[in-house]
């Protein structure tokens, strides 16, 4: 799973919204991995966990403004066979994000409960 994220050695990590360790979801971390507490210059990804679309539409604006153009950010949202309570989707995570500049570029199951969308910010807009 982390080299289907993007994860590799030495890389910081910003992650929002994991229900448990981001390590039991996403194993095993590479070596080295850091986390930043707020996403910021030295973020190299960012993985969003939400079930809100206002929560989410909130943590792509704060990303947005504060992470280097070139950072990925993963959006993970539960699975429907997961029966969280949600109001995200694939479709709703697209709505809120392209008119703030991103596009999506890969979806993938994080695991049992969650999906994932990776967003990055379009070219043109960088």
């Amino acid at each position: 799973m982390p080299r289907k994220l993007g994860l590799v050695r030495g890389m910081r990590l910003h992650v929002f919204g994991c229900p448990v360790p981001y390590g039991e979801i996403v194993a095993p971390l590479p070596e080295g991995i850091a986390f930043d507490e707020e996403p910021g210059p030295t973020t190299d990804l960012a993985h969003v966990f939400v079930v809100d679309k206002a929560v989410l539409a909130d943590r792509l604006s704060t990303l947005r403004s504060s992470l280097r153009p070139t950072v990925p950010v993963w959006v993970s949202w539960p699975k429907r066979a997961a029966r969280v309570l949600t109001d995200v989707t694939e479709d709703a995570i697209r709505a809120i994000a392209l008119p703030m500049g991103f596009v999506d570029v890969k979806v993938c199951a994080v695991d049992a409960t969650w999906s994932g969308l990776k967003l990055v910010v379009r070219v043109a807009n960088r």
